[in-house]
C-alpha cells in the first residue's frame, strides 16, 4: 500500500470523510472494503480484468483527491459504485466507439457503395438515439446502453444495482418509455426502433 502511505492528508472525524481529507489508515480502510466489489462490477462492465484494475484505481484517486460533500452521510461505498459504473459505461463506449472505427477502416472501400445518402440516414438516426436518450431518465438509459452493448442481465443488475430478476422488468419499461419518447419526438415514420 505504499500509494496509500504516499497520500498523507490532516486528520479526519469518525466518519472517515471531512472537506477533502483523508489519513492513510481510513483511506485503506476504505480502499481495502471497497476495492474488490468495485472491482468486480468494472471486470463485469469491461470484460477486460487489466483495464477493470486501472479503472478501479482511477474511481479511488478521484475519492482520494475529492471525496463527495455527502460521503459523511451516505457513506463513500455508493459514491464508488456510481463513479464505477459511470467510469464502466464510458469505458464501453469508447470501445464501442473504437471498434466501429476499426471496422470501418477494415471494410475500406466496401461501404463506398453505401453512399452519402445512406452515412447521413445513418447519422441522423443517432442523433435521435441519443437524443431520445439524453431526454429519459439516466438509470432507464443506462439499462439500455448496458444492453445495446451487449451485457448480461448479471452485468446490468450489478451496474444498476438491483437484483437480477428484476433487470427483465426494468429493461422492457426502459425500452417502452425508449420507444413513447421516440414517436412522440420523431413520430412514427421508424416504429420499428
Amino acid at each position: 500500500m505504499e500509494a496509500v502511505q504516499e497520500m498523507t492528508r490532516p486528520a479526519i472525524g469518525h466518519s472517515g470523510i471531512a472537506s477533502g481529507a483523508w489519513t492513510p489508515v481510513e483511506f485503506e480502510a476504505v480502499f481495502l472494503e471497497h476495492f474488490p466489489r468495485v472491482l468486480g462490477v468494472l471486470t463485469r462492465l469491461t470484460s477486460d480484468r487489466g483495464r477493470a484494475e486501472d479503472l478501479a484505481n482511477e474511481v479511488f484517486m478521484k475519492l482520494y483527491k475529492q471525496p463527495p460533500p455527502d460521503a459523511a452521510q451516505t457513506g463513500a461505498g455508493a459514491w464508488l459504485y456510481r463513479t464505477a459504473c459511470n467510469l464502466g459505461i464510458d469505458e464501453l463506449r469508447a470501445s464501442a466507439r473504437r471498434r466501429q472505427y476499426e471496422s470501418r477502416a477494415m471494410e475500406g472501400e466496401d461501404r463506398a457503395d453505401a453512399g452519402p445518402l445512406d452515412d447521413l440516414l445513418r447519422e441522423e438516426q443517432r442523433e435521435r438515439v441519443r437524443r431520445v436518450l439524453g431526454d429519459m431518465k439516466p438509470a432507464q438509459a443506462q439499462i439500455l446502453a448496458l444492453r445495446s452493448a451487449g451485457c448480461s442481465y448479471k452485468e446490468i443488475a450489478a451496474a444498476a444495482q438491483t437484483t437480477g430478476g428484476s433487470v427483465g422488468t426494468l429493461l422492457n419499461r426502459a425500452e417502452a418509455e425508449f420507444r413513447k419518447r421516440y414517436l412522440m419526438l420523431f413520430g412514427s415514420e421508424e416504429a420499428d426502433i
